[in-house]
This record gives C-alpha cells, sequence and structure tokens, in this order.
C-alpha cells in the first residue's frame, strides 16, 4: 500500500493532559513534485486527489493500487473537489476560475466546463484553498500575485467567497480583503467554521448557520505568536471526529494538532519537508492523514536536505480519524 517507510517517531511536543500517543509512521506515497496541495479524499474510490499548483496538473493517489495518474489543465490549479451527484466530475480552481472538469482519476481527460469567474478587480490574483460545505455550497478564498523564489505575497489582494448554483454568474463575498486565502474546515455540530488566512498567523473561529450559509462573530482560535518556538505560517489544515485541527506549516516543517476550543497546541508532528502545504484525513478508515508538501521555495542546497519535499506524506498511528468531507453541488453534468 506505502512505498517507503520513512521514519516513526514520537512527535517532539505534546502537550494534551495525560495523553498517550502511539509513535506515528510517516511514509512517502509519491515522487516530488514543486508544489503539491489541497489533498482531497473521495471514498467513493478510495482515490486521494490533489495537484501541483503552478504546473495546472491534478493528480490522483489510487490506494488500493498505489499508482499515481495526472491530467493537465492551462494554468495554476487548486483546489480539487469531487462533485456530490457525478462521481467522474470535478470541480476545480483555475487562475481565477471554477471549472468543472470530466476524470474519474483514471482515464483521459474529458470535457471542462467554467461555472464562474472570481477576482475581477485583482486580474493578477488566483484562487487558493476551498471546500464544500455539508449543502454542497464551495467556498473558496483567492491570493495576491507571489514571488515564488521569496515567497513575497502582494498584500490584502485575496477575496473569500462562497458559491452555489444559484450564484454561479455572482459569487457572495464572505471575507475580504484577505492576503493568502487557506485552510478551512467546519465542526463535528456544523455550527463553527475555521478559516486561515496565512500571513495573519492566525486560525479565526467564526459561528456558522449551515441553513443561510452564513459566518459571523470571529474570534481566534490559535495564534502563531504565542508560540515562538514555531517557525513558519500556517496553511491548509483538516479536522478529526473530536474536532481537533491538523495545521500544515509552511516553511515550519510540521504539522500542529490544536485543540481550537481550548486554544491549546496538543501536538507537533515534524515531516521530512520544510514548506508543509495542506492535510486531509482518508483511508478506508479515515484514520490516516495524509500530508502534501512543497520544494518550489527550496535554493539547491535545501533540495539537498529534503530531498523528499514536494512529495505526499501519509502518517498513520496517530490515535486520530477524521470525517467524510462533503463533495461540490453545483453541477450534475457538463
Amino acid at each position: 500500500m506505502f512505498k517507503i517507510l520513512l521514519l516513526c517517531f514520537l512527535s517532539w511536543a505534546c502537550f494534551s493532559d495525560g495523553a498517550d500517543f502511539d509513535h506515528p509512521a510517516i511514509y512517502q506515497l509519491t515522487e516530488p513534485v514543486d508544489h503539491a496541495e489541497e489533498p482531497t479524499w473521495d471514498g467513493r474510490k478510495n482515490i486521494l486527489f490533489y495537484v501541483d499548483i503552478h504546473t495546472g496538473r491534478v493528480y490522483s493517489y489510487n490506494y488500493e493500487t498505489t499508482e499515481v495518474k495526472f491530467i493537465q489543465l492551462d494554468g495554476e490549479v487548486t483546489p480539487v473537489i469531487p462533485s456530490e451527484n457525478n462521481d467522474n466530475l470535478l470541480i476545480v480552481g483555475l487562475n481565477r476560475a471554477v471549472l468543472a472538469v470530466e476524470w474519474d482519476g483514471t482515464n483521459e481527460l474529458g470535457r471542462q466546463k467554467v461555472l464562474s469567474e472570481v477576482s475581477q478587480e485583482f486580474p493578477t490574483s488566483r484562487v487558493n484553498e476551498g471546500k464544500a460545505d455539508k449543502q454542497g455550497r464551495l467556498w473558496i478564498g483567492t491570493m495576491g500575485v507571489e514571488d515564488q523564489t521569496t515567497g513575497i505575497v502582494d498584500p490584502d489582494a485575496g477575496i473569500f467567497y462562497k458559491i452555489t448554483k444559484e450564484t454561479l454568474d455572482n459569487p457572495t463575498v464572505k471575507i475580504a480583503p484577505v492576503n493568502i486565502s487557506n485552510g478551512l474546515a467546519w465542526n463535528a455540530a456544523n455550527d463553527k467554521f475555521y478559516y486561515v488566512d496565512s500571513l495573519t498567523l492566525e486560525i479565526a473561529e467564526y459561528d456558522y448557520n449551515d441553513e443561510s450559509g452564513t459566518i459571523s462573530n470571529r474570534r481566534v482560535a490559535f495564534d502563531m505568536r504565542d508560540h515562538p518556538e514555531l517557525a513558519g505560517h500556517p496553511d491548509g489544515l483538516t479536522i478529526d471526529e473530536d474536532d481537533n485541527l491538523w495545521v500544515a506549516i509552511y516553511k515550519g516543517g510540521v504539522v500542529l494538532k490544536i485543540n481550537p476550543t481550548e486554544r491549546a497546541l496538543l501536538q507537533v508532528l515534524s515531516l521530512p519537508a520544510r514548506d508543509i502545504t495542506s492535510t486531509m484525513w482518508g483511508g478506508p478508515n479515515l484514520d490516516i492523514l495524509f500530508v502534501t508538501t512543497s520544494r518550489i521555495s527550496l535554493t539547491e542546497e535545501e533540495r539537498l536536505i529534503y530531498p523528499a519535499a514536494g512529495s505526499v506524506f501519509a502518517v498513520t498511528n496517530l490515535n486520530a480519524k477524521g470525517r467524510p468531507v462533503f463533495n461540490a453541488n453545483l453541477i450534475d453534468s457538463i
């Protein structure tokens, strides 16, 4: 099932009250790409979808066969979200558009259709992370142009949107401006929403109304500045069945397990890459943490230090598991 066992160790920090963590095992699943991002588990097929943003490639990792396939799109691509009523249809962000793409994760790329366009006021921006909510609505954000060498991003040039079947022509702005719209998740009760604008160094928590699809009453669930021992900034994230967040830390080399209710750092999981981009629960029992990483900002010397950077990793033995993700309900067929 997994290709390479890299290391097995107890994460270097665990601050829960008496919690007894097994030793996490970390496996490299794929060969490196430049900027792997946005892992999405499709339990209908036992496939992990992910992207290489700047090459325009959407990848699939087959859990049963370990085969990796990809399709090529024209532009910068992220996120990738399975469609609710058609398991051969993906909802994909491409440049500043949202597309429906026919692909089953194995065979050739099929038809494509532009569903929506965003952020007309920032023509050099692009879409970044996004997910579907319980009703199949798409929540997706943008970010300003990024210098891939320095990582510097144009500030306040991003917007966070909600898109429904009815608002494809006029997506609803939910948060503006933002810098780098990144990780997002909903709690089990579906009444809290978590969101990352990376340059703020914060994970924000909002009250969430699923019926209306609204967020309100922003507060800080976690602030990196409260932990000077940690480097980097928060990127993508996922949530487990106990409502703990698992947050990728870009330029920090770690995934953080956070209890957002207590604003408590529970665990720091080190990985063999500096730039950790996102996380997602998957596998048949939803107890494997898939982690994407990047090498695009590494120097040649740093790539020697982190030869596996840009790979997708699987982490097991975490004594945690996730919940099924929601699929997008924007279109049934092309």
